[in-house]
């Protein structure tokens, strides 16, 4: 049997009055990445976070360098949870060393990361800047893109406007009748304590009904919505959240649908950083790409030269306004123009193509000669079908799209009858003679699928994938958001910013712990 001789001797004894020996800071490796994250914060400018202090009263504030420093270390380690990162403080010696052994608690952390939107905006901007200072950042290439994360509402608890005015019924009747249960007893009592307030019971069933009212003309306009796209509401009507009724139910990633918010960044190419971010409350995260262009600007003073997205983003009117501010836009768009080698690239489009070649006529999803076998010629504002017959205009179409109105020009041919080819390339529903639509924006997308088309632009988009989606990838695979915290849209931008804020601050302090390793690997060798 081992005698105590044998064990390894107490390093620390437990009613010892200095627990660290030498120091804390001797407990930190000289290359730890908390050394890093120190450094970098402790150089930026605190001015506007310590204006938002009263400072004429209660005890003296922690500064709030390292109330942030913990909130976007925590995210660094995966710890997002205001009592999570108030139990690091206490008892991790990275956390002790970085808030140098301040005791904060989960209440200060959960008012903290929801109070300084602003300043945070600010602190994500010197970050960047910093970046760019030190070559991290070009805006050469960088690549747009979204995800969906879960909304802090449960999926079940999403409700239709049919259940909702029930819901809303019941509350008003409930109401009414404790307004008339208050009013039969005494009126001192009815009265006690504010008579501007309304008694606890009453002012709970009133918030309930506005909380549900809000719901109510939600699902009402989603309801409208879905009618205008031409789904019956009352076969199919929609569902809004009830605990969050900022989010929107969306397909998950995963599959399914819930309550989601659509995060969306902006990431620079060369190095991965995040140069601007954004929560949208919709499926649709395109529209958000030309407001992203200019936040861009705005922090660095210069426009990203080109900018890649998925095939999702590459609506014709974010297109016009990317060429609008001289920025390349790249993004997978079918060109409506004869591919090569097709018998519809004829010299003359009215000569008839060649029974020969009608087999290899591109068809739709329909199964009919498709868009492509017909040839636009701009001088004569006309299409000519593969029989060499005219479709001339004669009526304009307006549609949604993007939130903006859309001019689409129908062109129609009117020798149709008698046609060899009518059977493919006319539906059974035809009775006047083969259309073909062409919106304002048939110039623009051309233009785009053929730069699309070349070598070097191939070549430039098989970089987005790694640009983008690395990013989502490490914020919710090692940072943990997969869920929100906070509700509400603001709220959730904020704790957004704090997420892409931590990110960047990372890849920074990554970038300087390479460059010391480098810078002393050098030294050694001298």
């Amino acid at each position: 049997m081992a005698t105590s001789e044998y064990w390894a001797e107490v390093t620390h004894d437990r009613q010892r009055t200095h627990v660290f020996y030498p120091t804390l800071d001797a407990m930190i490796a000289p290359d730890d990445p908390v050394r890093f994250v120190d450094e970098v914060l402790s150089g930026m400018d605190w001015s506007k976070w310590e204006a938002a202090y009263e400072r004429k009263r209660g005890q003296p504030p922690i500064h709030p360098r390292y109330i942030a420093s913990a909130i976007l270390y925590g995210l660094y380690r995966g710890i997002r949870s205001s009592r999570k990162l108030e139990e690091a403080c206490r008892y991790r010696f990275d956390f002790m060393w970085l808030v140098e052994g301040r005791v904060i608690d989960h209440t200060t952390f959960s008012k903290f990361r929801t109070r300084f939107h602003d300043e945070l905006k600010d602190l994500f901007r010197q970050i960047a800047r910093m970046a760019m200072g030190l070559g991290l950042i070009s805006l050469g290439v960088v690549a747009f893109d979204g995800t969906r994360v879960k909304a802090n509402n449960s999926r079940f608890r999403t409700r239709t406007a049919k259940t909702l005015e029930a819901k809303l019924e019941a509350l008003d009747e409930l109401f009414e009748y404790l307004v008339a249960q208050m009013q039969t007893v005494d009126g001192e009592q009815a009265t006690e304590g504010s008579p501007t307030k309304l008694p606890e019971e009453l002012a709970d069933v009133n918030h309930r009904r506005e909380q549900i009212r809000k719901a109510l003309e939600q699902a009402k306009a989603a309801d409208e919505a879905r009618r205008q796209q031409g789904i019956d509401p009352k076969k199919n009507p929609a569902q809004v959240p009830i605990t969050d009724s900022d989010s929107h139910v969306m397909p998950n990633k995963e599959g399914g649908y819930a309550p989601n918010y659509t995060p969306v960044a902006t990431t620079d190419g060369k190095a991965g950083f995040i140069i601007d971010a954004d929560v949208l409350p919709s499926v649709n995260e395109g529209a958000a790409i030309p407001a992203s262009v200019d936040r861009i600007e705005e922090v660095f003073g210069q426009k990203p030269e080109k900018f890649l997205t998925d095939a999702g983003n590459n609506a014709a009117p974010i297109i016009v306004e990317m060429e609008q501010r001289g920025v390349e836009f790249y993004a997978p768009i079918e060109s409506q123009q004869p591919a090569e080698g097709s018998p519809v690239k004829r010299d003359d489009p009215r000569q008839p193509i060649p029974e020969s070649e009608w087999d290899n006529l591109e068809r739709n999803n329909a199964g009919k000669l498709a868009k492509t076998c017909f040839v636009y010629v701009p001088e004569e504002d006309q299409y000519y079908c593969p029989m060499g017959n005219v479709l001339c205009f004669f009526r304009t179409d307006r549609e949604q799209r993007c939130g903006k109105p859309v001019a689409i020009r129908v062109y129609q041919c009117r020798n149709c009858e008698g046609c060899p080819l009518a059977d493919a390339c006319l539906s059974p529903q035809t009775k006047h003679g083969r259309t073909v639509r062409r919106d304002e924006y048939e110039e623009v997308r051309e233009r785009t699928a053929a730069r699309m088309s070349s070598a070097s632009a191939k070549a430039i988009y098989k970089q987005r994938q790694w640009i983008a989606e690395t990013t989502f990838g490490i914020l919710k695979s090692i940072m943990g958001l997969r869920q929100f915290l906070l509700r509400g849209l603001e709220k959730v931008k904020t704790e957004w910013l704090w997420a892409v804020t931590a990110f960047n601050l990372i890849k920074m302090s990554r970038h300087i712990g390479t460059l010391r390793a480098e810078t002393a690997k050098c030294a050694a060798q001298v």
